[in-house]
């Protein structure tokens, strides 16, 4: 009986198995990263359904390009890559890249559960909701873009500088304003 080992372990088994042909072991691999992956698209196009498409071809680019994966990084780190080159070239073809497109990206937030059965506290959270995602368009498309990797998806600063192909303190300073910002924003709810 094979012992339980480290999940980084666990994966390179998973892409050597794929690499071998094994389909269940590249499927186990999408069943693993398949939310986050969509939640990087989400962030970097800002529109749920051109997320899904842009996840869909992740993987299949995954998949056609898994001999050339070198593991110098984390698999889930070459994955968010690829979700990070494609939406900049969807954003090139479509010529999109709008804060417009901002506030779909930010309906993320309505994800956190709200108390049942309780309407004020419902509406005070809806309220709250509204002015977080406001102040979030008022952010630039890059603050808003780590911002969103960071609280939203939860990734490292590593995994948010390689899906940005930008350096890590260039990420780390990019989400100090970010937060300031937002806080400068928002300053009016500590008051309430």
């Amino acid at each position: 009986m094979r012992s339980a080992g480290r999940p980084e372990d666990d994966e390179r088994e998973l892409v050597n198995r794929a690499r071998r042909g094994d389909r269940e072991a590249f499927g186990a691999l999408i069943q693993r990263y398949q939310q986050r992956v969509a939640g990087v698209a989400r962030a970097l196009v800002h529109n749920p359904d051109d997320a899904v498409e842009l996840a869909q071809e992740t993987f299949i680019r995954a998949y056609q390009n898994l001999r050339s994966f070198e593991g110098r990084s984390s698999f889930s780190t070459w994955l968010y890559r690829i979700a990070s080159n494609l939406a900049i070239d969807w954003r090139r073809r479509e010529s999109r890249h709008s804060i417009a497109h901002g506030e779909e990206a930010e309906k993320e937030l309505d994800r956190i559960p709200s108390a049942q059965g309780d309407s004020f506290r419902a509406a005070a959270r809806g309220e709250l909701s509204q002015k977080v995602r406001q102040a979030l368009k008022e952010l630039t498309p890059e603050h808003r873009q780590v911002i969103l990797l960071r609280e939203m998806e939860g990734l490292s600063y590593e995994e948010i500088s390689a899906i940005l192909s930008c350096p890590k303190g260039t990420v780390m300073s990019r989400l100090h304003y970010a937060r300031s910002h937002l806080r400068t924003l928002l300053k009016d709810l500590e008051e309430a």
